[in-house]
Order: structure tokens, then sequence, then C-alpha cells
């Protein structure tokens, strides 16, 4: 199954693929939108570039894994995902990794811009990845 992994943010989204055959997640893009209109039309190009199978939308639980204002944003936006795009979206939390991503840059040689520009494609990497290593386990524990 192919999957789109989404790391929402305020100013910019990260976009991530990968696969539960392989188990890679690549980064992809960033979509910078300033309004709901231009994110869904980021996402609507984006999925149909991609061909996904189901989407796997971050996140933002607290750090004792209570649910903040953040999650309710993103459950409203798993259904508008659903409703208009007719994918099912799994919910993963996304703690830390914008820090996993950080850490992945810090000796990277890029500049603080460039770093940034990839930050958030590389969270969706890690929200992915976090993702189906969980499926695997749930998998081979079956």
């Amino acid at each position: 199954m192919r999957y789109l992994a989404i790391d929402l943010g305020e100013k910019r989204t990260g976009i991530a693929v990968g696969d539960d055959i392989t188990g890679i997640a690549s980064p992809i893009e960033t979509i910078q939108a300033s309004t709901p209109d231009l994110l869904f039309k980021g996402f609507e190009r984006v999925i149909e570039e991609q061909g996904p199978d189901a989407l796997v939308l971050g996140v933002p639980l607290n750090m004792d894994g209570s649910e903040g204002p953040g999650v309710t944003k993103a459950r409203e936006l798993a259904k508008e995902l659903t409703a208009r795009f007719g994918l099912p979206v799994h919910l993963y939390d996304e703690r830390l990794t914008s820090a996993a991503a950080d850490e992945k840059m810090a000796q990277s040689g890029l500049t603080r811009g460039q770093k940034k520009a990839r930050r958030d494609a590389l969270a969706a990497a890690e929200i992915l990845r976090g993702f189906l290593a969980a499926r695997n386990i749930q998998e081979d524990g079956d």
C-alpha cells in the first residue's frame, strides 16, 4: 500500500511518500499556502502526482500524550481530506518529528534557509517511518 504523509504546519506543510512493502519513507516537498483553499489545491496536486492508497496525518499530541488544540484541527482536516479525496486517513503521533528532522540536517552543511525549507518534508517522512514501523510491529504480533 502506498501512503502520503502530511506534517501540517501554520505556514508550511510537509509531504512525504512511502509504502509498506519497502518500508521506505521519502520527503518530497513542502506546500506553502496562505489559505485553506490553496492548501487543498496543493494536496490535490500531490495526490494526483503520487497516487497514494491512503494518507497519514501527523497529530500534535502534547509531550505527556494528552491532546492539545492542534489535535482537534488535525481531526477536522482528516475528515475534510477523506470527504474531498475519498482516501482513508490514518492519524499518527507526530511528537519529536521536527526535532528528528533537525537532527538529520544538523551536519548537512545546509544554510539556515535551506534547512527551514526542507524541515517540514523531513518531519512528514519521520511521521510516515513511525507509522510504517508501528504497522509492521502490529502485523508481526498478529
